[in-house]
C-alpha cells in the first residue's frame, strides 16, 4: 500500500508533476474531481446540484501568490465569483452558494496586512450579497496568522469562518475559540504532510480527534460543516445526532465534488444539510495530489470512484 507520506513526497518531484499534468490518462481523473478552468465552468458544474437541493461552496485553486499583482489577481477573481453568485436565498438563515478563499492566495506571503487588506476587500464585496466567506486552512507554517486574521474579522462582525484540521495538536484549543466566538468552523481531517511534533500521525488517532471535536461542534457550535468521506464517521456522527436529539438544519456535511456522490445522495435523501466543495481553476495540482494522499488507499478510492455513481 503506498504511504501518504511517499504519495505527498512524490508528487512534489517535478518530473512526477510534469508527467501527470501532461499524461492523457490522468485527464478523465482531473475532469471528474475538477470543475474547470473557469467561474463559469464552476457554475454549470454547481446548478445542477443546487436543483437537486445540495448547497455549495466555489474554490479557486491556488496557493502561496508569488507577487502582489498576482495576489491582487486572485482577489478579482474571488470578487467575480461573488458576482457570479448573486444574491442569495438563505435557507434557514445560511447562503446556498458561497465561497471559500486561501490566505496565501491573497498575498499572506508578501505580509499579513497586504493580505489581510485583500481578505477584508473581499468580504466587503460578499455584504451586499448576504454571502458568506470561508478561509481554507493550510500548512502550519500559516496557521496562527490564519487563525489571527478570522477572529479579527470575526471580532468586527464580518461574515466568515474559518477551518480546522483535526490532525493539528492544537485544535481541540481551536475548537474552543470558535465555539466562543459563535463563529463558523468547517473540520476536516487534514491533508498536508506535517511533523508527528505539530500533527497526529496515525489514522485511528485522526479519526478519533475528529469525531471528538464534531462532537463538540454539533453541541456547542454554530452551524459546524463537517467535512468527510469516511461513511463509518458518517454513521457515527450521525447516530449521534439521533441520539442527543440535535436538528438537522443546524449542521451541515461537505464533500468534495465527485468524490463518494453515493453518499452525498444518501446523507441528501435522508434530509442533511449536504454542500458540495467545486474545486476549480488551472493550479489544481496541489489540490489534486492532496486528494491522492489523504489516507492511503486514496490512490485507489479515487480509481475505484470513476466506477461508482
Amino acid at each position: 500500500m503506498l504511504s501518504r507520506s511517499f504519495i505527498l513526497k512524490t508528487a512534489g518531484l517535478k518530473p512526477v508533476e510534469k508527467l501527470v499534468k501532461k499524461s492523457f490518462l490522468f485527464r478523465p481523473l482531473v475532469k471528474r474531481f475538477i470543475a474547470g478552468d473557469t467561474v463559469e465552468e464552476a457554475m454549470e458544474a454547481a446548478q445542477p446540484l443546487l436543483d437537486r437541493g445540495f448547497k455549495i461552496s466555489l474554490d479557486y485553486l491556488g496557493e502561496n501568490t508569488k507577487t502582489e499583482a498576482e495576489a491582487m489577481q486572485a482577489k478579482s477573481t474571488y470578487i467575480q465569483m461573488l458576482d457570479r453568485i448573486g444574491p442569495q436565498e438563505l435557507d434557514n438563515g445560511i447562503e446556498t452558494c458561497n465561497i471559500s478563499i486561501k490566505l496565501t492566495q491573497c498575498g499572506l506571503d508578501q505580509g499579513t496586512e497586504f493580505a489581510e487588506r485583500n481578505f477584508r476587500d473581499v468580504l466587503s464585496a460578499a455584504e451586499p450579497y448576504k454571502n458568506f466567506v470561508r478561509v481554507d486552512m493550510e500548512s502550519t507554517e500559516y496557521t496562527q496568522r490564519t487563525m489571527d486574521t478570522v477572529v479579527r474579522a470575526l471580532k468586527d462582525g464580518l461574515n466568515t469562518g474559518t477551518v480546522l484540521q483535526s490532525y493539528l495538536l492544537r485544535t481541540d484549543e481551536d475548537v474552543q475559540t470558535i465555539i466562543d466566538l459563535k463563529a463558523r468552523v468547517r473540520l476536516v481531517k487534514g491533508a498536508y504532510l506535517e511533523l508527528a511534533a505539530v500533527a497526529l500521525q496515525d489514522k485511528v488517532a485522526v479519526d478519533a480527534a475528529y469525531v471528538r471535536q464534531a462532537k463538540r461542534l454539533l453541541i456547542d457550535g454554530h452551524y459546524p460543516a463537517l467535512a468527510t468521506h469516511d461513511e463509518k464517521i458518517v454513521n457515527a456522527l450521525n447516530a449521534y445526532v439521533a441520539e442527543q436529539t440535535i436538528d438537522r438544519v443546524g449542521f451541515e456535511y461537505q464533500m468534495l465534488y465527485g468524490i463518494r456522490r453515493d453518499l452525498q445522495d444518501r446523507l441528501l435523501r435522508e434530509g442533511y444539510n449536504v454542500r458540495i466543495y467545486i474545486p476549480f481553476g488551472d493550479s489544481w495540482y496541489p489540490y489534486f495530489t492532496r486528494r491522492l494522499a489523504e489516507r492511503p488507499a486514496n490512490a485507489f478510492f479515487i480509481m475505484r470512484s470513476l466506477f461508482k455513481g
